[in-house]
């Protein structure tokens, strides 16, 4: 990792810039360094650079020794012995906040909904959801998409929530109560949706909605009861029926599945929920999702 890569990540733990900067200075030194050598090897300007080692010593992120005649030098805190320091400050303050915020906090007045327009802030929204599970949690979708949500969800089954997940296609490493979807292929499913829809719900009171086709993707988040007891009973249904095909005979169910004339008229409008999808991210109806018309060939 380089040295710019180490100051922007200690700005995002609370540094500023300039105090990021003469940190890494330090410790990139391994020895005393007096103000003027602080300035000089990592930028922060001569007429701040005394004030900036202030910081960092009120933080405890640096030391300030005696040089001899030369003066006063500063020596860093030990990297690893910082990054513990943070994340004891940072787990207290989520403490403090998880008690002190709920007081302060007015009843929801208004149901959130917000859209989701691409793949990066799907995932990261979904992250979030995962993290929020307390008491039971509610995964369906592609393995592309489960599989980085799975070190949050293991850790929410590791704390006690009850996980149930399907997944369209392999996997080798599956987490909580995980179904394989068994009535069609991923290809099939995935022709049938028009995108690989993502579902995750926590605790029955969020729930993150979206379709990814390649690298591109929308959604939504909400924490409308009535959207997310669709997305629970969705995922149920999925789960309730793979325990119920698994008292009849493979073949029959198979002929069943393929021929009966009910199923069939219900999974003609290939690509209607990425089509849906789509709408109400605001993207046009293009692409893989389009809903098909009566004279397009399936």
């Amino acid at each position: 990792m380089s040295q710019q890569r180490v100051i922007e990540e200690l700005q995002r733990l609370g540094m500023s810039g300039y105090e990021a900067k003469a940190y890494v200075a330090l410790v990139a030194a391994g020895a005393p360094l007096n103000g003027y050598e602080v300035a000089k090897r990592s930028g922060v300007p001569r007429s701040t650079v005394y004030e900036t080692l202030g910081k960092l010593v009120g933080r405890g992120a640096a030391y300030e020794v005696r040089l001899g005649d030369a003066g006063v030098g500063y020596i860093s805190l030990p990297p690893m012995s910082l990054l513990d320091r943070m994340r004891r400050e940072f787990d207290q303050s989520i403490s403090t906040l998880r008690e002190s915020l709920p007081e302060v906090a007015s009843p929801t007045q208004v149901r959130l909904i917000h859209n989701l327009t691409d793949r990066s802030s799907l995932l990261t929204r979904a992250e979030d959801v995962v993290a929020a599970a307390r008491r039971d949690l509610f995964l369906s979708g592609w393995p592309a998409e489960i599989e980085p949500l799975k070190p949050l969800a293991r850790r929410a089954e590791a704390d006690g929530v009850d996980v149930s997940a399907v997944v369209f296609g392999d996997d080798p490493d599956p987490v909580g109560h995980t179904t394989q979807h068994r009535f069609s292929s991923p290809k099939v499913a995935l022709e049938n949706l028009g995108c690989r829809l993502l579902v995750v719900v926590a605790d029955r009171e969020q729930a993150v909605i979206g379709g990814v086709i390649n690298d591109d993707a929308w959604g939504v988040y909400t924490d409308d009861p009535a959207v997310v007891l669709v997305a629970v009973e969705y995922v149920r249904h999925d789960i309730a029926m793979h325990l119920i095909v698994e008292k009849f005979a493979a073949e029959d169910f198979e002929t069943f599945w393929k021929s009966d004339p009910a199923l069939l008229r219900l999974r003609a409008d290939h690509g209607a929920p990425a089509t849906l999808l789509r709408r109400g991210a605001g993207a046009p109806p293009t692409g893989p999702g389009r809903r098909r018309g009566p004279d397009t060939p399936r």
